[in-house]
């Protein structure tokens, strides 16, 4: 649950820039390859929490939670609550150990990255209790919004700002309308429309078999075909669906596949990155340090094809589990066939005119070592 944190962030200094306390945010460029999209998801939502502090009126309330129904965590809670006061006075409260169940408790090294990143023990600061506090103010957003980023994404675990809910509301509990935090999903905003209209959906199709067939189980295909069809705002029988069955969606250059298995319940969200190109030693190796560096899903390389996959379990089947998976899968395919094909040629599956490339006379084929 722990990573390396960047020294304690100094205060504002006159006529700083954002983006100067927006550096915490930033990898080491040689660990930035595939984690560049990923960081900069990070740094976007920074930016929009940043511009929200600065325009909150007193008796503003932030709530910031890792969603532990996407994220797994169960009973595990993690969040961070932020209050604004008179004088744009903001106080931070984020969860600590007396909240957390047992195995889902932040251990000793995670405790000392709270208090490196400026956070106070629980119970310090005034009103704390058995939450780690932070005190400071609206003209410091840029700093605080970094520190926040850095607690949830570094030591809390949230992979993604996707994977973030988050709620805005005035003194007196009403929503206050805003621009989206990045690609985090708000309580009040359109996203919890989509989930809404899911759970609706796949009540209906549940409803609409039973009055057919006399089955209270939905099967996994149609609360996947129902799935996709409410994010694509489609009807389920519009899908796009091949020879073998599976779900075709077009993310720019690439194809994102969503395939339905039974034994075991399992749906497989992927992309076939790269066609015709060369397996060579190089290759494989790249793929598993991609692999390495993803938030989640898996890079392989089979019949000189590159794939992207993300398993989501069908047993006890989540429609947001799908969900978050082909949003993720649409964003880095599209990514990831015009990094690799840069580097190792091939062709894109909507890549008209792609050649592949011809590895070096000195470059080893994996042939060779099987």
């Amino acid at each position: 649950m722990t990573a390396d944190h960047p020294s304690k962030p100094t205060g504002d200094q006159p006529g700083s820039s954002p983006e100067q306390h927006e550096s915490v945010l930033l990898d080491e460029p040689s660990t930035a390859d595939l984690r560049a999209k990923v960081t900069e998801a990070w740094r976007e939502f920074a930016r929009a929490l940043a511009e929200r502090l600065r325009a909150l009126p007193t008796g503003a309330h932030v709530e910031l939670t890792l969603d532990p129904t996407a994220s797994g965590t169960g009973n595990a809670v993690y969040s961070i609550s932020v209050d604004v006061g008179d004088g744009g006075r903001v106080s931070a409260r984020a969860v600590g150990n007396a909240t957390l169940p047992q195995g889902y408790r932040l251990d000793r090294a995670a405790v000392a990255d709270m208090i490196a990143l400026g956070w106070s023990p629980p119970g310090v600061l005034e009103g704390s209790r058995d939450q780690f506090g932070l005190e400071g103010s609206t003209a410091d957003a840029s700093k605080v919004a970094a520190l926040l980023s850095r607690t949830l994404r570094d030591v809390y675990g949230a992979p993604h700002p996707a994977f973030l809910v988050y709620l805005v509301h005035d003194a007196e509990g009403e929503p206050l309308p805003a621009e989206p935090l990045g690609t985090a999903r708000s309580e009040f905003g359109p996203d919890r429309d989509v989930e809404a209209d899911l759970d609706e959906a796949l009540a209906a199709a549940a409803s609409a078999q039973k009055s057919e067939e006399g089955e209270d189980v939905l099967a996994l295909e149609e609360r996947v075909r129902t799935v996709v069809s409410t994010m694509l705002k489609s009807k389920s029988d519009q899908l796009q669906v091949d020879s073998d069955g599976d779900i075709n969606i077009r993310a720019g250059s690439a194809m994102v596949f969503v395939r339905v298995r039974d034994n075991p319940p399992l749906v497989d969200v992927l992309s076939p990155v790269l066609t015709e190109v060369e397996p060579t030693e190089r290759l494989y190796v790249k793929l598993s340090e991609l692999t390495n560096r993803m938030p989640i899903g898996r890079l392989y390389c089979a019949d000189d094809t590159v794939w992207a996959s993300i398993p989501v379990f069908g047993r006890n089947f989540q429609a947001t589990h799908l969900m978050l998976a082909v949003q993720v899968m649409t964003g880095l395919a599209d990514e990831l066939d015009d990094r690799l094909h840069g580097e190792f040629g091939g062709k894109r599956f909507f890549g008209e005119g792609d050649k592949p490339s011809r590895p070096a006379d000195s470059e080893h084929r994996t042939g060779m070592y099987l």
